[in-house]
């Protein structure tokens, strides 16, 4: 019987009359001392508004701001993004957030309330009871990275799967080997899900080894606002059966198997992630997503899996001047992993999955040029976090290598079974020690010596093409050689986006300042093909420094994500310079 599915209001926190009284002009933290979590309240005379105290941003704590002499704004501890609870927009960066407002409600004593209107939760609709599993029924394998084989009944289904080549152009390699048999197991899939456009999961040098024997090979994404595939037709790989479906309603394989994508909450227009449920037993994969459908997910599901490992920026390693010491560098990245394996162990805390797996973290900047970074950039190590969960739960827990698998079954029925993990035979590698980069430094080489190159005037046409404007910031871009060094016979140029003009020098009015260093055969390849910046900021391939020290948001987040889709026309622009 189909069971019917309701808005929901939950009572988060309750003032009596005396301690709403006591509520000051302002800003107010407070706390409810039975969940544990943590509220801000802005009183301004007789109205308040009220917020969860965590950034929209990455989950990081508000704490009264200094500098604020308003007394309006917060500041968090994570990235030092400053929130304005008298309107509850982030003023830094500018332009990027709103926060989620609760709802607050006086009761007919004068006590206060802060409210949640809950939605329906998707996953409850049609809901089944889960069913006996026979041993081998259904098998989970770790390929790589973010990939996994599912095997669920008499259907295959992998995630995102990045089994060869580099991604963010040649700034992350693979850590783990990946089984020998890799590209039969995706042969013999009869689904595959891809959870965003990022290189590590929408691995384009892997589809075109899966395409050149199953082009027909079904593959669903989520319906985001940046199509998953938007680059599908430049990358010559020839896949004609993608799937775009809705986010929040089943999708039915066979009468045993369905699926359903959510999005994030952070970042819904390209971020997404997925529950698979085989009868009745749900699996949890949030991929890399900063707040999974908004923070509210399925409890107890049989199997969840996530990323752990951080590292995934080039935030702050590329960046140098002012406070981006070394020795500050250091210390912010153990800081930051050490908030990001918490945050992790407190989401399995309270989800109460029965079994957790930690993966999409297992990649390294192996290139020699990119030693520096793989120095600096320490990433979490997932038995860490695991250890942490078991001291705060009872939640069984996989650490996965390449090849193991586990059989959900006989791990729900008896954690401690030794045939419900089988490990790769003995001698296996797990560990890869050299990687093939020729072929693809090639690639990006190929882009130097491009015609569009010979003449100055791309530099307008590109960025009249990336269509970013009126906003006052000034960006000086130097092509460099593999040391960041100015490429000889490179550009050196400068870019006002207030007026998407080109100035020799820096203009005369108050402006923030950023250079950005880029390696030659990076950005050319980039500018060449329309592609996102993720290659160059997420792949390690600049350097930066800022006055003042501001993240321009609405910059990054255009260049990042919302480029055109259609590359420059360089045909027509030569064209014209001939």
């Amino acid at each position: 019987m189909e069971q019917s599915i309701e808005q929901t209001t939950e009572v988060l926190l309750c003032l009596s009359p005396g301690e709403a009284a006591d509520l000051k002009e302002g800003i107010n933290f407070l706390r409810n001392k039975k969940t544990g979590k943590d509220f801000i309240l802005y009183k301004n005379k007789n109205r308040v508004r009220a917020c969860k105290n965590v950034c929209k941003h990455q989950g990081g704590l508000f704490i009264k701001d200094i500098e604020d002499l308003d007394g309006r704004s917060v500041r968090c501890t994570k990235h030092n993004w400053r929130l304005d609870v008298s309107t509850m927009k982030y003023v830094n960066p500018p332009g990027s957030f709103c926060q989620d407002e609760l709802v607050v409600e006086m009761d007919e004593e004068n006590g206060l309330l802060l409210l949640e209107l809950n939605p329906p939760n998707p996953w409850d609709s049609e809901p089944r009871s889960p069913e006996h599993l026979a041993f081998g029924e259904v098998q989970i394998t770790y390929l790589t990275h973010a990939c996994m084989d599912l095997k669920l009944g008499d259907k295959r289904m992998v995630f995102d799967p990045w089994l060869t080549g580099p991604a963010f152009a040649r700034g992350w390699w693979l850590l783990h080997e990946p089984p020998s048999d890799w590209l039969e197991r995706l042969c013999q899939a009869d689904l595959i899900y891809i959870s965003h456009m990022h290189s590590d999961h929408l691995s384009y040098p892997t589809l075109k080894e899966l395409a050149a024997r199953r082009p027909d090979i079904p593959i669903y994404v989520g319906n985001t606002e940046r199509p998953v595939f938007w680059n599908l037709n430049q990358s010559g790989v020839q896949l004609t059966n993608i799937n775009i479906v809705p986010f929040g309603i089943w999708q039915q394989v066979n009468k045993n198997l369905r699926f359903m994508i959510l999005m994030d909450g952070v970042h819904p227009e390209m971020d997404t992630c997925i529950i698979v449920e085989y009868k009745g037993h749900k699996i949890l994969n949030t991929v890399d997503c900063t707040r999974p459908n908004g923070g509210r997910l399925p409890e107890k599901v049989a199997l969840m899996m996530s990323d752990f490992a951080g590292g995934a920026s080039g935030f702050p390693m590329t960046f140098s001047g002012g406070k981006f010491t070394e020795e500050w560098k250091a210390q912010f990245i153990k800081a930051e992993r050490k908030k990001l394996l918490n945050y992790k162990a407190r989401l399995v805390k309270d989800l109460q999955p029965r079994i957790y797996c930690p993966f999409a973290g297992y990649f390294v900047e192996s290139h020699p040029s990119d030693k520096y970074i793989k120095e600096t950039n320490i990433k979490n190590d997932p038995n860490e976090l695991n250890n942490l969960i078991k001291k705060n739960s009872d939640v069984v827990t996989w650490t996965p290598r390449p090849g193991a698998t586990l059989d959900l079954s006989r791990m729900l029925k008896d954690p401690t079974d030794s045939k419900g993990i089988i490990e790769p035979p003995e001698g296996t590698k797990i560990y890869k020690d050299s990687w093939d980069f020729e072929p693809y430094l090639n690639i990006l080489n190929a882009a130097v010596g491009d015609e569009i190159f010979l003449h100055s005037s791309w530099i307008k046409e590109y960025f009249t093409w990336a269509g970013f404007k009126d906003y006052n910031l000034v960006v000086r871009m130097i092509e460099t050689d593999e040391d960041f060094s100015p490429f000889p016979g490179g550009y050196d140029y400068l870019v006002d986006f207030l007026d998407l003009s080109f100035p020799k020098e820096r203009p005369s009015r108050e402006h923030p300042y950023e250079e950005i260093r880029s390696r030659v055969d990076v950005v050319r390849h980039v500018v060449k093909n329309g592609l996102l910046w993720d290659d160059l900021y997420i792949g390690f391939q600049t350097r930066l420094q800022r006055s003042p020290d501001i993240y321009h948001h609405l910059f990054w987040n255009h260049f990042q994500i919302k480029l055109p889709l259609t590359p420059p026309n360089w045909r027509s622009f030569l064209m014209h310079c001939g």
